[in-house]
């Protein structure tokens, strides 16, 4: 019996230094983007998408809790705005989201930084593209890097689908708002 828990245990041992000799050589960052075409103008989503106390109205995460704390300072829409959340849901968690570029009419780019329930840092953007001059394609997209020894949950995790899938759940949410105006 202690032969058969000393094999166990030397093969879990030697399965966990596999994978951290793996993770070593693995790919620590991912991006992923969704799209979707929204039945308004160019001007009229990227006026509304600009603004990031907007996502509140549409963003999977900032609709999880209704009783998050929110702050913000500087002027929406234009560099150097942020928002700061804090709840107590694990899966929302603490950060700050700033607008670190706007290109007016075509593009904006924000930085997050997770502070709980993990301290991490990420890119995101979102575009829009006519389509005709009344439907518009918006794309969101999300750019980030995992630490050693966490970035061995990549070879295991599809983050398109993770992620995607709320930024999915977010432009939905986005066409519903926007193509009820």
């Amino acid at each position: 019996m202690k032969i058969l828990l000393l094999r166990i245990l030397i093969i879990v041992i030697v399965i966990i230094i596999l994978l951290l000799v793996i993770g070593l050589f693995s790919k620590k960052d991912y991006s992923v983007e969704s799209e979707i075409s929204i039945k308004r103008s160019k001007l009229e989503v990227f006026e509304y998408i600009k603004l990031l106390k907007n996502q509140n109205n549409y963003s999977k995460w900032a609709l999880m809790d209704p009783n998050m704390k929110k702050e913000y300072t500087g002027i929406d829409g234009v560099r150097g705005f942020k928002s700061a959340w804090e709840s107590n849901m694990k899966e929302v968690g603490q950060g700050v989201q700033e607008i670190v570029k706007v290109t007016e009419g075509e593009r904006v780019d924000f930085a997050l930084h997770f502070i709980k329930p993990f301290d991490g840092m990420a890119d995101s953007y979102m575009t829009v593209d006519p389509v005709t001059p009344s439907e518009t394609k918006v794309k969101w997209g999300f750019h980030s890097k995992m630490k050693y020894p966490m970035n061995i949950l990549l070879m295991f995790m599809n983050m398109d689908k993770v992620i995607g899938k709320d930024l999915n759940t977010g432009l939905n949410n986005l066409k519903n708002l926007l193509e009820k105006k």
